[in-house]
């Protein structure tokens, strides 16, 4: 897989790999971001998804990846087992986010999270002048059938690293198009102009 076929976040991501590192993928999808980091800088991959379709497709890249809940499977792995955890995308669908950040600062030296900014322009402006949930690109779901079980802002994670303690080593605010493949960095405002947030972790 080239890098222009990863989504936008996930090329920043990579960029923050060391090579030949080993990576935990929580939530990996059908696993684009493990393969890419697995041909491209030799890293060794384990990862866990819940949808079986998406398991199947990662097998078939070659990945070592397995079924099941990552709040449940992370705490088979002992403790600095990886360099990195990454969880992309899948923090605002956790229902205990603060023991899955835990949990992936026990298991990996460092961990990456990106999440939706709920806190965007066009999110705001919804709530305001509608009145009712937002349907967005980023949250493309309706109030009822929505994954996703919590909603927060850039603003809202750099708090939450200072009440579950743990560092920000570095971020990135970005916007993105066509489907996602393309995009830039936001650094004017980034909470309201940002539609999605991108963390590199560390321990307290």
């Amino acid at each position: 897989m080239k890098p222009d076929h990863l989504r936008y976040d996930l090329k920043i991501i990579a960029s923050w790999i060391e090579p030949e590192s080993t990576i935990l993928g929580l939530g990996c999808g059908e696993g684009d971001l493990l393969f890419w980091l697995k041909k491209e800088k030799n890293v060794k991959e384990r990862g866990i998804e819940i949808e079986e379709s998406k398991v199947v497709k990662c097998i078939e890249k070659g990945l070592s990846v397995l079924q099941g809940d990552i709040n449940e499977e992370i705490e088979d792995y002992p403790d600095n087992a990886f360099d990195y955890a990454i969880c992309s995308q899948t923090l605002q669908q956790v229902y205990e986010p603060s023991s899955l950040i835990h949990a992936m600062m026990r298991v990996a030296k460092m961990g990456v999270v990106s999440f939706p900014n709920f806190g965007h322009i066009k999110v705001r402006l919804h709530l305001a002048f509608a009145g009712s949930a937002p349907v967005t690109k980023e949250l493309p779901y309706s109030w009822y059938d929505t994954p996703n079980i919590r909603v927060l802002s850039l603003n809202d994670f750099e708090n939450f690293s200072k009440q579950v303690g743990f560092k920000i080593l570095k971020r990135a605010a970005i916007n993105t198009k066509n489907n996602q493949k393309d995009g830039q960095l936001v650094t004017f405002f980034p909470n309201l102009f940002a539609t999605y947030g991108i963390f590199l972790i560390g321990k307290e």
